[in-house]
């Protein structure tokens, strides 16, 4: 049986694709003997580009390779496929999904392979939504939809031991999807209170909690999921991230990383069953900026450990990685790896 991460919040900017690929590579480098499979979720497709190789390597045109592969090879080709047959599994091969980046890009660990992200996820969210949301006697078209990978992961559980998804900033109906299949969620949050109420967004969206009217209980994801005696994952982790950016008025910064703080204990008081953690000081970990050490990191599609220092080009540009910021941004990432 796999264990199964998803890296998601309400808000955009957050770290959460930079963050999932350095923890993913971190988790597989640390645990070699472990198969691990990257779902790419967003439709933006950052996590499949990072693995097949970044902006400098190709990872770009690797990933439109895969989109133009028959079957398409990404979760946008899966969708596709369950289109005509949105309510039973139709007779498909998951593999013909799943990708491995080290093929392509020897910087990732060998133990990973990847569902690859797709713009189309886009384009088809309003079939998904409408099929989810068609009135059909005796099948609950919604459930049907929202297992749509689960579907998929369980054709392959038995290959896999962890599984990380990284998802969309929005709620929308593929988000959902990606959220239903999670049994533990890791919400990277900033020092800012745009990302304190996004924080507090996420529980209601996911949970149903502080709901502006009763009215919408009965229409939220977290219901709805109940009802069908399915189980909501349990926040595992919170990231606060990128805090070297606020290190300039500490004062302030460090009241919005209180006040969450404060939320998040009060939530552990009144619904502890959301919490993978019983006391706050384990559900959090502290990750500085990457700075210049991530940018180019990212723009070779590497993870920290396979990075070099001193003076490289990225973008036509010489940049310096210095051993002193990329020793904080291993560290960083160790302690992040150490929670999962």
């Amino acid at each position: 049986m796999d264990v199964r991460y998803a890296f998601w919040n309400n808000k955009g900017g957050t770290g959460k694709t930079s963050l999932a690929f350095q923890a993913i590579a971190g988790y597989a480098e640390k645990h070699p003997k472990l198969r691990v499979l990257a779902v790419d979720m967003c439709p933006q497709a950052n996590l499949s580009e990072l693995m097949l190789g970044g902006l400098n390597n190709r990872g770009s045109e690797r990933l439109l390779e895969m989109q133009h592969q028959t079957p398409r090879r990404t979760i946008g080709g899966y969708f596709q496929a369950r289109l005509p047959a949105p309510y039973s599994m139709p007779a498909l091969t998951a593999t013909d999904f799943i990708t491995k980046p080290n093929k392509f890009n020897p910087g990732m660990p060998n133990n990973i392979d990847l569902v690859c992200g797709d713009p189309l996820l886009e384009l088809q969210s309003n079939a998904v939504n409408t099929l989810a949301n068609n009135q059909i006697p005796g099948t609950n078209a919604w459930i049907r939809v929202i297992d749509w990978l689960n579907d998929l992961l369980d054709q392959v559980k038995d290959d896999y031991d962890t599984v990380f998804i990284d998802c969309n900033p929005s709620f929308s109906m593929y988000t959902q999807i990606a959220l239903s299949s999670a049994q533990r969620l890791v919400l990277p949050v900033m020092a800012d209170d745009s990302s304190r109420r996004a924080l507090q967004n996420a529980f209601s969206l996911v949970y149903g909690l502080q709901l502006p009217s009763a009215i919408y209980a009965a229409y939220a994801f977290g219901t709805k999921l109940t009802n069908e005696g399915r189980q909501l994952p349990k926040v595992h982790l919170i990231v606060k991230n990128r805090l070297t950016q606020y290190m300039g008025a500490a004062s302030a910064y460090s009241a919005v990383l209180t006040a969450i703080d404060t939320d998040i204990q009060g939530l552990l008081k009144t619904n502890p069953q959301i919490f993978g953690f019983t006391k706050a000081q384990k559900g959090f970990v502290e990750v500085r900026d990457f700075q210049t050490t991530g940018v180019v990191a990212f723009a070779k599609g590497l993870p920290f450990s396979q990075l070099a220092t001193g003076r490289q080009s990225v973008n036509g540009k010489r940049v310096d990685v210095k051993s002193d910021y990329l020793k904080n941004a291993k560290s960083a990432m160790a302690g992040l790896v150490a929670m999962l």
